[in-house]
């Protein structure tokens, strides 16, 4: 083999053993590698073709998981976007053109606005809704049931306790005219057919309102709508035991909307207050009961979902008032007050509860803070100024001893007196005018020569007097009377 390579070498040019500049080359090439696999271990470099760590998500997921969240009744959660609204929003950013979506979304804004605190609230989501119900329109005009879901957006929005007249009659028209379009479009629609009736009964035409709502339920009885507005027509009418059994079987296609347990809950306690009017007592408390299962049902759903609402304690405090309970109705109110510490309208009904229990003391300045505005006081643990079990300070002159008391027994030492703003209610409705009449008599039910209480009082009824509800025939009365409970 050594003799092969020699002859071999005589033909071909001599080469160095060692090329330095190959070297160079390869242990740069070798510095290179090392360096980017050192670079891909710490995250610097990603491999190529690596799938990404947040995948773009279609608008469809997106349907897909408002419709879940809408079935398990998380319409909205002010915390997070992780409810049936976000997903429907979320769906309408990635595909703007989506008709359904932006329908779909203003339905449920629109129902959305029955579970909210307070009435700003409630004007500003059912705004949105009709800001997309408009956009749907826009996209497309000709569908009947695009029509028939503005009509019911803007009949909702004709129900704000913060609009004028004016606007008031405006909606309603804008809402009957378009109704009747959706209707004219596909007289068949089960959603025109429905909304079509709700309109109608706002407008007071009760018999067509009936006729509508009953051929819904005749093509749409799989539908919640169609139960729900047929439930509420007849609501309207007085017939509360048929409403009710329409509202349950809405709560059977949706049992987790709470708004609806509310609405049967109402329709018990409305049967409670006529039997006890017609001296049947224990009707009247079997009835109540059935009441209060409703909207402790609904009051469970919210907190299985996060949701903080205080209108099922709201309606737990008031039948136990019209109970006589006034303890206990008391109690929840105040933990209605818990979800939302500065609504004004949560303050004036436990005011309300207060003036029934003759409990004047502590209904002042509940009512002060829902008509005049107040700083309300509160003790809560240092760590959780927020928590359910913050106490409200009713007492005049603020925390009293047995506040202080039970704050030491929940919290320990460990807490603290916080101050929250309530703006007072506007005066914008019949039951406004009402929480300045409640005020009204416990200012003059408890002024002395030096309080100044009688002087406000007056003052609070002449507003009345020069506000639009000035002319209501018992508010009038109302008026007289606690002026004349501070002349004497």
């Amino acid at each position: 083999m050594t003799h092969i390579h020699d002859r071999y070498s005589l033909f071909l040019p001599e080469k160095p053993r060692s090329n330095p500049y190959r070297v160079w080359l390869l242990l740069g090439l070798i510095l290179a590698t090392l360096w980017f696999l050192m670079s891909v271990n710490r995250g610097q470099v990603k491999p190529l073709l690596q799938a990404t760590l947040t995948p773009t998500r279609s608008a469809k997921s997106y349907l897909l998981e408002a419709e879940a969240y809408y079935n398990a009744g998380k319409l909205d959660d002010p915390k997070t976007d992780q409810d049936a609204i976000g997903s429907y929003q979320m769906a309408v950013q990635i595909n703007p053109q989506d008709v359904n979506a932006w329908a779909q979304m203003a339905r449920l804004q629109a129902y959305s606005s029955a579970i909210v605190s307070t009435d700003a609230e409630r004007k500003q989501r059912l705004e949105n809704a009709l800001a997309s119900a408009r956009k749907a329109a826009e996209l497309s005009p000709d569908d009947s049931s695009i029509q028939a879901i503005l009509a019911f957006v803007l009949d909702w929005n004709a129900s704000s306790n913060l609009i004028t007249t004016e606007e008031r009659d405006a909606y309603i028209k804008e809402a009957e005219r378009v109704a009747a379009r959706a209707y004219n479009l596909d007289p068949n629609n089960v959603l025109a057919l429905a909304y079509y009736a709700e309109v109608l009964l706002d407008q007071q035409r009760w018999q067509q309102a009936l006729q509508f709502a009953e051929q819904a339920i005749l093509l749409g009885g799989d539908l919640m709508d169609t139960h729900r507005v047929y439930a509420t027509v007849l609501e309207y009418q007085g017939d509360y035991r048929v409403s009710i059994e329409e509202y349950q079987k809405a709560i059977a296609l949706t049992p987790n909307l709470t708004f609806l347990h509310l609405r049967v809950g109402l329709g018990y306690r409305n049967l409670g207050n006529r039997a006890a009017a017609q001296g049947n007592a224990e009707v009247a408390k079997k009835l109540y009961e059935d009441a209060l299962n409703y909207f402790d049902q609904a009051a469970r759903i919210n907190q299985q979902l996060a949701v903080r609402d205080p209108q099922p304690y709201i309606a737990i405090a008031k039948t136990y008032a019209q109970m006589g309970e006034f303890f206990v109705a008391a109690r929840n109110a105040e933990k209605a007050l818990k979800f939302d510490s500065a609504n004004a309208d949560t303050y004036a009904q436990l005011g309300s509860i207060y003036v029934q229990a003759k409990n004047y003391e502590y209904a002042l300045p509940a009512l002060q803070c829902a008509v005049e505005g107040c700083l309300a006081l509160w003790l809560a643990p240092k760590d959780n100024p927020d928590s359910e079990n913050a106490i409200y300070c009713k007492e005049l002159g603020g925390c009293g001893v047995k506040e202080t008391e039970t704050a030491t027994f929940l919290f320990g030492s460990d807490y603290i007196s916080k101050t929250v703003s309530i703006q007072p209610l506007p005066l914008t409705n019949l039951n406004v005018a009402y929480y300045y009449i409640r005020y009204g008599s416990v200012l003059g039910y408890l002024n002395r020569s030096d309080s100044g209480y009688c002087e406000r009082a007056l003052k609070l009824m002449q507003d009345l007097r020069t506000s639009p509800f000035g002319s209501d025939v018992f508010l009038l009365q109302n008026i007289e009377d606690t002026e004349s409970l501070c002349q004497r």
